[in-house]
């Protein structure tokens, strides 16, 4: 495919240089005040486990990097891009943690975007407490600001218990307690804060903490990752929406025994694997959802 495509018409193709990786979300759920700022749109990425090798995906050294040219395919570049967790595949040995952590690095810098943010999964960060993220990445978790919308990301990885922790909640109330009721409010997390399904490790222990926090206000969405595929869910009037990894799929919640990873399928190379454009647009306080799936070129 020759240059740059269009954004709109890349969600349509699904398909750039052979493999794709997009499933498409436009958000409109935030409030109708252009005083608030303009329309923009951000890319979600997750669960690219660098460092993963195995049957489910033999593509797995190139899979992260054919990611990232799908990218930078985009003619209209996001805003910003951000990683919601499991960044590299878990490693006992502290030296290979951080050989993945710098190879990932190395290979996202080739986005063309350079407002990339992350946070870390749990096979990032469980069992240092989150030690060599914070070397390599910084912070695990933190608030920022754009174009009218107050960003959260929240760490409920790093406590091997699958908690955000009292110290953590105490910094989300007071963050919270700054804004006014009607706040724009996107959350990213790693874990579902809600109980999808806690046998398979797809909830966070005080989630319900932060959603009764974060209840209060009225514009609230929560972004995050972990089970590897689309699912959408509301608690009260929060919308939570998980994204498709980068590496390999996971079957539904309780849709088998025991949580392996969906067999690659030859004939459908990249099946289940995606990322999420997120357009939030200020006119209408719906949402428009559709999630495109990796095709094959």
């Amino acid at each position: 495919m020759k240059g740059p495509i269009d954004r709109r018409e890349f969600l349509k193709l699904a398909g750039v240089g052979g493999v794709v990786f997009a499933s498409g979300l436009r958000n409109t759920s935030f409030a109708a005040d252009k005083a608030a700022g303009d329309d923009f749109y951000f890319v979600q990425m997750s669960d690219s486990h660098w460092g993963f090798e195995g049957p489910p995906n033999p593509d797995a050294k190139v899979t992260l990097k054919k990611a990232v040219a799908a990218v930078n395919s985009l003619s209209e570049p996001p805003d910003f891009i951000i990683f919601t967790g499991d960044l590299t595949h878990t490693t006992d040995d502290g030296a290979e943690r951080r050989k993945r952590m710098s190879e990932f690095r190395s290979i996202v810098a080739d986005l063309k975007v350079k407002d990339v943010r992350f946070m870390p999964g749990e096979h990032d960060a469980s069992l240092d407490h989150g030690a060599a993220y914070q070397e390599l990445f910084g912070a695990t978790h933190y608030t920022f600001d754009h174009k009218g919308v107050h960003f959260i990301v929240l760490d409920n990885v790093s406590d091997p218990s699958a908690q955000i922790g009292d110290e953590q909640l105490a910094w989300l109330a007071a963050d919270l307690k700054q804004l006014p009721a009607n706040a724009n409010i996107v959350v990213f997390t790693h874990r579902p804060l809600f109980d999808l399904y806690p046998q398979w490790d797809w909830a966070t222990r005080d989630g319900a903490k932060a959603i009764e926090l974060l209840t209060p206000h009225r514009n609230v969405t929560v972004f995050y990752g972990h089970i590897h595929q689309e699912h959408h869910q509301m608690t009260g009037h929060i919308a939570h929406h998980a994204a498709k990894g980068l590496m390999f799929p996971l079957p539904a919640p309780g849709s088998q025994p025991r949580r392996v990873p969906v067999p690659w399928d030859p004939a459908q190379p990249y099946k289940g694997l995606g990322f999420r454009d997120v357009e939030a647009e200020l006119k209408k306080p719906d949402y428009v959802i559709t999630e495109l799936p990796v095709q094959k070129g």
